[in-house]
C-alpha cells in the first residue's frame, strides 16, 4: 500500500478514535456542582484533559491501523474472505 493511503487511513481511524475517546472521564459543571460562569454552558466539561485524550486517541489509532493492515495482508484471512 502506498504511503499516502496509509496516512489517509490512519487519519480516518484517528478521528474516529478521538471522537470515541472524548467523553471518557468528562464531568460537566452541572455534575460536579461548580458555579457556572455567566454565558457558560452547564454541560461543558470542567476539565477537558485534551492532551491526554489526544495521546490516547493516537495510541488507539496506531493499534487499530496496524491491526487493520495486518488483517488486510494476512493470506489466511484473505482466503477466508474470498471464498
Amino acid at each position: 500500500m502506498q504511503f499516502g493511503s496509509l496516512i489517509a487511513v490512519f487519519f480516518v481511524v484517528w478521528w474516529l478514535s478521538f471522537v470515541a475517546v472524548l467523553p471518557i472521564g468528562a464531568q460537566s459543571h452541572h455534575e460536579t456542582g461548580t458555579d457556572i460562569v455567566a454565558g457558560g454552558d452547564p454541560g461543558a466539561p470542567v476539565a477537558a484533559r485534551l492532551p491526554f485524550k489526544l495521546l490516547l486517541a493516537t495510541g488507539v489509532a496506531i493499534v487499530a491501523t496496524a491491526l487493520l493492515f495486518w488483517a488486510l495482508s494476512n493470506e489466511m484471512l484473505m482466503a477466508y474472505w474470498n471464498r
